[in-house]
């Protein structure tokens, strides 16, 4: 999936070359313990760890005969260091291995997914704050509502995905977790002070308690933050298509010299990267619902997890890290047209600010039905006709028994709607200079 844009780092975690090095590194993390404990003779483990390593053609080789990939792993890394190697794999069952060199994989994907979130918080940071106080409409059901700021709408944003970022180091703990405790989860062949001290070396914790594999409902867990992060990236996507619209016309995303948006229309410039994304968020939510299937395993183990995990995993994790990149990339480019802010803003005669003339009225004492009655009436001859509403409302008899014309020309003011923007920015964690 998507293999071909894969960021370098995050794609070579998942090629069989790393899967096999990290299978040895815990190979030899557990001969490292079991001869500091005396379990296995020191000179032996000295050979190990000089002479292990392993081939990933020779493996496949390998497996092809044996048609078990452990086996075949195992097998291969014997054949380079020799009789010694007998003391390889000792008291491990291969999810002992699989599981725990999983687990390491995955909290550094997950690494690398956070500091994608910390490029797309980065990138709205700066799209909020050079906007902080740059008018826009609010929209309520698609409709135009009150002004707003699309700093504010940014920061949005920003404070979106600082909740993303922290569900993503929630799951990081939650899969920071090795085991070694052999094929029922007894420790019947390796004891709990060899996997503390393997899963210190490796970065993770200990399973309190675990069968022949660790249970699923990480990896759930897991996967269902990704599309959670997904949906987000979605939600956002979504919103900067729906102000490209010719109609909106109020963000773009970059468009290059020589770009092309149709192959008939040359006049056409499409939000073609958040699309993408959100058809991409779509998958995530599948890979899901599949690791949610994952959960329920037979007793201690079956393997009808594997299967479906060696796609879901890797693809899950490249595909957001994809995924963030991208929208970190159409944030940065984002091309804001204030001008046309001002327009749409301007579009409706002053409807927009019904609700100030409301509570304006009701402050002067007239019962809030009589005012709404009173306010809504002017704003329908206002749809209809598109004469002014402070105009219709300077002509209102109740209206002009209550409020003089400057008390009705403060109920247009637009900055009454900036008043909060920095206390709002400073909550956010984002304060403005």
């Amino acid at each position: 999936m998507i293999a071909r844009y894969t960021r370098p780092e995050m794609g070579a975690l998942w090629t069989d070359e790393h899967k096999f090095q990290t299978w040895l590194k815990v190979e030899l993390a557990v001969a490292a313990a079991q001869a500091k404990s005396g379990e296995i003779p020191a000179r032996e483990y000295g050979v190990i760890r000089r002479k292990a390593r392993c081939d990933v053609a020779r493996i496949r080789e390998i497996e092809a005969e044996v048609r078990h990939d452990v086996i075949a792993f195992l097998t291969n890394v014997a054949e380079n260091v020799g009789p010694a190697a007998r003391y390889l794999h000792q008291g491990l069952t291969s999810s002992d291995v699989v599981d725990t060199a999983l687990a390491v994989n995955l909290v550094r994907a997950l690494d690398l997914l956070v500091a994608g979130v910390g490029k797309v918080r980065a990138a709205v940071a700066r799209v909020a704050r050079r906007h902080a106080f740059t008018p826009m409409i609010g929209r309520s059901h698609g409709i135009h509502a009150e002004p707003t700021t699309f700093g504010l709408k940014m920061l949005l944003m920003y404070d979106e995905f600082g909740r993303a970022l922290a569900r993503l180091q929630t799951a990081r703990e939650t899969v920071r977790v090795g085991k070694l405790s052999g094929a029922v989860g007894t420790h019947a062949h390796v004891s709990a002070k060899v996997e503390a001290a393997v899963c210190r070396q490796l970065g993770l914790r200990p399973a309190a308690v675990s069968t022949q594999i660790l249970q699923r409902d990480r990896h759930a867990e897991l996967v269902g933050t990704l599309a959670l992060v997904g949906a987000s990236v979605e939600r956002w996507a979504q919103e900067f298509r729906h102000l490209q619209r010719t109609e909106v016309r109020e963000v773009e995303e970059f468009f290059g010299r020589r770009q092309k948006g149709s192959s008939a229309m040359p006049h056409k410039r499409n939000p073609i990267v958040a699309e993408q994304l959100c058809g991409l968020a779509r998958v995530l939510r599948g890979h899901a619902v599949t690791a949610l299937e994952n959960v329920a395993l037979w007793h201690e183990r079956d393997i009808s997890h594997s299967s479906a995990e060696r796609i879901i995993l890797p693809d899950a994790t490249i595909l957001l890290d994809y995924m963030l990149d991208k929208l970190a990339a159409l944030v940065a480019g984002l091309q804001v047209d204030a001008r046309r802010m001002q327009e749409n803003l301007d579009s409706t005669h002053g409807l927009i600010h019904s609700q100030q003339v409301l509570l304006a009225l009701v402050a002067k004492g007239l019962a809030r039905e009589e005012a709404y009655r009173v306010v809504q009436g002017a704003a329908m001859v206002a749809w209809r006709t598109g004469q002014p509403l402070a105009e219709l409302l300077a002509a209102d008899a109740v209206v002009a028994a209550r409020l003089t014309p400057r008390e009705l020309a403060a109920c247009f003011d637009v900055r009454r709607h900036f008043r909060d923007v920095r206390r709002t920015f400073r909550a956010a964690g984002l304060p403005l200079a």
